[in-house]
């Protein structure tokens, strides 16, 4: 069977692997002209993630290029002191087996283990789908394909073709996201340093085998803004009125924005779909559950999803009737606790007020001295919020793969 695959981030490359272990023929087709090397920020991977990565052989890659940024330094607006937090302590009682990973070197080594099975389209985009498969593209000649999923991210394209606009399926849950390249002028080297304030968060971070840093910010607002996810002087402007007069190095990293190599800007902004299926498409990763963005564990998610969805296509056989409830099924579950995750820790992350302000202060400092062991123990009391991702439990499809050129499918 021919599948077609929009978007060569994280979850295509996954899926592509997975579906050519299983007889599959694989199209990758990607808006950029290339590979993303465009910076890129920091993505977690949990347990189930990290097992699907030892699966595909590249685990050890993986913790090669982790970033390494194992303490933080909190500036609390209003005070003289920072806090420390050691985020070894912290993650080590969200997952027992964890890596934070620039998103850039997380694409890279996925399509380093597919590059050589897998047909890679770069500077192409899908515009019509139609139900037998007809797929036309901006470039390409047009082509017929037995399924087409898109692994486009939160603003997917295929979900645009075949589900409507993206303001129908998006919830917003009150904060937004920017990134961007900087000069690492604080000498950071496995530390972040992070100014917190009432209702906006900056920070600054600097990871292994990265020349620069990144500085990362963090906002609420009491309604949604009012600008394009495409219109970046817009958003540069947002950003500088949200954080005028922070304290901190934040003044010295607005000025950057002008100059800055790489910027991200965008909601932190949920996708609500009753299905993610529609004939023979599908969407995978944040195009069809996106939990929100530096909040829901999105990208390790979208590992675990694209697992899911190549092993249920083969143990269909191909069958989009059957594979894509089954997958739905098996995935649901852990898309709506991870939604629920990212709502409350879009509340406790940024300070709606001088008392959370205060609280998250004095969180840090009982973490600060409590026993890593204890630290554990108490987050597998609540395992069902705090521990979600490790909590997934994934099925074996191993039955299901063939001996190279075989296509039994």
């Amino acid at each position: 069977m021919n599948v077609l695959i929009s978007g060569a981030s994280v979850a295509g490359p996954v899926l592509a692997y997975w579906l050519t272990r299983y007889g599959f023929s694989v199209t990758v087709v990607e808006r950029a002209p290339a590979l993303r090397k465009t910076g890129g920020h920091a993505v977690d991977l949990f347990t189930p993630a990290m097992e699907i990565g030892r699966r595909m052989g590249v685990l050890d890659r993986i913790q090669e290029a982790k970033t390494g940024v194992e303490w933080m330094t909190i500036w609390p607006e209003g005070r003289d002191r920072p806090v420390e937090l050691e985020l070894r302590k912290l993650m080590s009682g969200v997952s027992d087996q964890h890596v934070e990973i620039m998103r850039d070197d997380l694409s890279e080594i996925l399509y380093d283990a597919t590059r050589d099975d897998v047909e890679y389209v770069f500077d192409d985009s899908i515009t019509s789908i139609s139900e037998a498969g007809e797929v036309t593209f901006e470039r390409a000649a047009g082509r017929t394909f037995d399924l087409v999923i898109g692994a486009d991210g939160l603003h997917s394209n295929v979900r645009g073709l075949v589900f409507g606009p993206e303001s129908r399926h998006t919830t917003w849950i009150g904060a937004y996201l920017a990134v961007l390249s900087v000069p690492n002028h604080l000498g950071l080297d496995g530390r972040i340093e992070s100014f917190n304030g009432i209702g906006r968060i900056a920070a600054m971070y600097g990871a292994a085998r990265m020349p620069d840093a990144r500085a990362v910010f963090l906002f609420r607002t009491p309604e949604p803004l009012d600008y394009h996810h495409r219109d970046v002087p817009r958003q540069k402007e947002l950003l500088r009125e949200h954080f005028a007069g922070a304290g901190w190095e934040v003044p010295r990293l607005l000025a950057q924005l002008d100059s800055a190599s790489a910027f991200y800007f965008d909601s932190i902004t949920q996708l609500r779909l009753d299905t993610w299926s529609r004939g023979r498409v599908t969407l995978v990763g944040d195009a069809g559950y996106c939990p929100g963005p530096a909040v829901g564990g999105s990208t390790s998610l979208a590992v675990v999803g694209a697992y899911v969805l190549a092993g249920e296509l083969a143990a269909a056989g191909g069958a989009p009737a059957r594979a894509y409830p089954a997958y739905e099924a098996e995935l649901g579950e852990y898309v709506r606790r991870s939604r629920a995750f990212a709502v409350g820790m879009a509340r406790r992350l940024i300070p709606g007020g001088r008392g959370d302000l205060w609280a998250m202060v004095q969180g840090i400092r009982l973490l600060n001295h409590l026993p890593t062991g204890l630290t554990k123990a108490a987050s597998k009391l609540s395992a069902r919020s705090v521990r979600l991702h490790d909590s997934f439990a994934l099925k074996d499809y191993t039955r299901y793969e063939v001996a190279s050129g075989q296509h039994p499918l």
